[in-house]
């Protein structure tokens, strides 16, 4: 099973893809955790922003796997713990599907993207920098892993 985490937005900080390859290096290979980020559309005095959104929205859209189980990381989204998380997590290594996590743009996943999405999955009702966005849900899918593997790593 494949986690690919789609991210609108290049030129992150150093310090963000040193801690996002920390996390997708402790992953097992049967667990792979991928990033990849796509192009933001331009912004500026008098964009059309839901243009951009919707365009963003299908450069995720087309970006991810076939069959994949879609997770949008959404403001409004559901709320959950840690260990929910692991439970999904064991859910989904069972079914065997690639796993795609949407993180949109500065005006969030399109309509369409929250329409296709099998999960909406807020990480905090806080709202977090793009950069941030991508480490926290490394760290997370990480410590749900290490959940689902007995490993010391998550402690209560």
């Amino acid at each position: 099973m494949k986690l690919q985490v789609l991210a609108i937005g290049h030129k992150m900080p150093r310090w963000v893809e040193e801690a996002a390859s920390e996390y997708a290096n402790r992953m097992p290979p049967h667990c792979s955790l991928q990033f990849t980020a796509l192009p933001a559309g331009k912004r500026g005095k008098g964009a059309d922003l839901a243009r951009l959104t919707r365009e963003e929205g299908e450069r995720l859209i087309a970006a991810t796997a076939k069959g994949a189980y879609v997770v949008a990381l959404d403001l409004r989204g559901e709320v959950v713990s840690t260990e929910f998380l692991a439970t999904r997590l064991e859910h989904w290594l069972a079914a065997g599907r690639d796993v795609a996590f949407w993180i949109g743009g500065p005006e969030g996943l399109s309509p369409d993207c929250l329409q296709r999405a099998d999960w909406r999955w807020s990480l905090s009702p806080l709202t977090f920098a793009h950069p941030v966005v991508r480490v926290i849900l490394a760290e997370q899918l990480y410590r749900a892993w290490s959940i689902t593997a007995g490993l010391p790593y998550h402690r209560e």
